[in-house]
């Protein structure tokens, strides 16, 4: 059985970041993904970080409105209201989240880079040098 899904969209609003049973990072956030069809539509996501460090790096840099890829797999739970109701949702749990544009805020009249967020270890990223290439909204083919 195969449980692979990748996302591009936009986060709704900051991610939220929790704790644990066990004192572990969770971030936890919403990303706006369009659906291709006749009929524009808009499906709303939740997605969630477990790895204390993605959690916390996630948690400190994204932003609501931020491009983004999600690679994970989809996770479906059960839980109690506090009404006593039942109720179920169905949420990916994020192998990796990749910010997909650049965001620059200004630090003592120096500009930082948001970092790229991905499972490849910075001592293995033979590009990481190269130069990005700028790509709008309006070039994307979705």
């Amino acid at each position: 059985m195969i449980n692979r899904v990748v996302l591009v969209g936009r986060l709704t609003r900051d991610p939220e970041l929790r704790r644990s049973g066990a004192g572990n990072s969770v971030a936890v956030f919403t990303v706006a993904v369009d659906n291709l069809g006749k009929e524009k539509s808009t499906s709303f996501i939740p997605c969630v970080v477990l790895n204390d460090q993605r959690a916390d790096t996630v948690a400190k840099f994204a932003r609501k409105g931020l491009l983004v890829g999600v690679e994970g797999r989809l996770n479906q739970r059960s839980f109690v209201r506090q009404d006593g109701s039942k109720g179920s949702v169905l949420e990916v749990i994020c192998d990796s989240v990749q910010f997909l544009e650049r965001r620059e805020t200004s630090v003592e009249n120096e500009e930082m880079e948001i970092p790229e967020f991905n499972d490849i270890p910075a001592a293995q990223d033979d590009n990481k040098n190269l130069d990005s290439i700028e790509i709008t909204d309006d070039d994307l083919p979705f």
